[in-house]
């Protein structure tokens, strides 16, 4: 967990951390069993078990609500950094417990920094509230969507309304059964516009029609129901011109603007979930015993735990100075560690949960644990919010142009 020295907390995010730990502790953990249960147990896999609500209510009871926002809760992206890396321990219950669930925040910050009064007033507090939840439609399956730009949905403004057609996929909460406003990011310029002012974001709610979600993806067999990651289409969905966020073209600009913090949010969530595997590697390494003496005294095994650690801390110091840039100066010029960390943190968590699943032998890969999903996860965001080698690029351009600034 975090113990840093360097990046200190205010009095303020110390008591809040130490609330949330008491939370976990008391609430969360346990709940997960019973979160399972109702999950198997239940009419349909796409029915939130009653157990969310009643997280819910305690978290908002215990004042660990809505801690993402800086606005609201007063935390810096460094503080609420240090919260993040505790949720990621249970990375299903906790962010969702405290309303600080993706896509759900990104969206929330989207409607908070660029939306209008009218867009607020309609979505943004009943988020803020908790009463509904969001989808997230940017990923297209027609065109390699790790260039954004190749994104095709049309968004045709006709006699005041928007007319919105296309196929979106990875569509994030898209299954939840309170998700009722999707974002979606469409093409609303020509050819001839400026390449990063040809796109839009618009809100569409869920229930509109011509809005058909044709299927759950499935991710190494999860399909990680209620919250669900869906293949939607849009065909000929009309929302009015008011639903237009911002603008006009000026969608990769929301785009840069809400993914700095959100990738924050996923890299240290993962540093948590990392930091559970690596405890229930040493919890499995000491009471298991192979070829007589328990596996906490293999030189091999000694080898990796002690690697699991370095990695973790490394991804935690790095990801810590990225929130306190964009703290100190802002998303833009904390752009470069932004792309670090997205590289960093998912390759990282992968190689320490499956480690973890190696020392927990045939246990690692059944539903007895919780790493298989965990794994899933991680590899997931390896090209989740931009692929590795999109990050790396970006990396290597920034180094390079202190050399060559004139080329590149």
């Amino acid at each position: 967990m975090y113990r840093s020295s360097i990046f200190e907390l205010s009095p303020k995010a110390s008591q809040i951390r130490a609330s949330l730990v008491e939370f976990m502790k008391d609430r969360i953990y346990p709940a997960e069993k019973i979160w399972r249960e109702q999950h198997l147990s239940g009419p349909s896999p796409w029915i939130v078990p009653p157990i969310v609500e009643e997280l819910k209510t305690e978290a908002r009871r215990r004042g660990l609500w809505n801690l993402f926002l800086p606005d609201v809760s007063g935390l810096s992206q460094l503080e609420y950094a240090s919260l993040a890396e505790i949720m990621g321990r249970s990375p299903v219950l906790a962010p969702q417990a405290t309303n600080c669930s993706a896509p759900d925040t990104g969206n929330m910050e989207v409607l908070h920094m660029y939306g209008s009064r009218g867009q607020k007033e309609q979505w943004l507090e009943p988020l803020l509230d908790g009463k509904i939840r969001s989808a997230f439609c940017m990923t297209e399956p027609d065109v390699a969507s790790s260039d954004a730009t190749n994104i095709s949905c049309s968004m045709v403004l006709r006699n005041g309304m928007y007319e919105i057609n296309g196929k979106k996929w990875w569509s994030s909460g898209a299954g939840d059964p309170n998700c009722k406003l999707a974002i979606v990011m469409g093409k609303t310029g020509s050819d001839d516009a400026p390449k990063y002012g040809r796109h839009s974001m618009i809100l569409v709610p869920m229930d509109a029609p011509g809005v058909k979600k044709i299927r759950p993806l499935e991710v190494f067999g999860y399909n990680d129901a209620p919250h669900g990651h869906f293949e939607v289409h849009f065909e000929n969905v009309r929302v009015p011109a008011s639903n237009m966020i911002l603008g006009e073209g000026r969608g990769f600009e929301i785009a840069q603007g809400r993914l700095g913090p959100g990738r924050i949010h996923h890299c240290m969530r993962l540093i948590g979930m990392a930091e559970r595997a690596l405890e229930m590697t040493c919890e499995r390494a000491i009471d298991r015993v192979a070829f007589g003496k328990p596996l906490a005294m293999q030189g091999t095994v000694q080898a990796e735990i002690a690697e699991s650690r370095i990695q973790i801390d490394q991804a935690r110091l790095l990801t810590l100075k990225a929130a306190h840039l964009i703290d100190q100066y802002g998303t833009k010029e904390a752009r470069r560690e932004i792309a670090m960390i997205k590289i960093v943190a998912p390759l990282m968590a992968q190689t320490v949960i499956d480690r973890a699943i190696q020392v927990h032998g045939g246990q690692g890969v059944c539903q007895d644990t919780l790493l298989p999903a965990l794994f899933a996860h991680a590899r997931t965001l390896r090209i989740a919010d931009g692929p590795d080698a999109v990050h790396l690029a970006s990396v290597a351009k920034m180094e390079l142009k202190k050399y060559v600034p004139s080329r590149l």
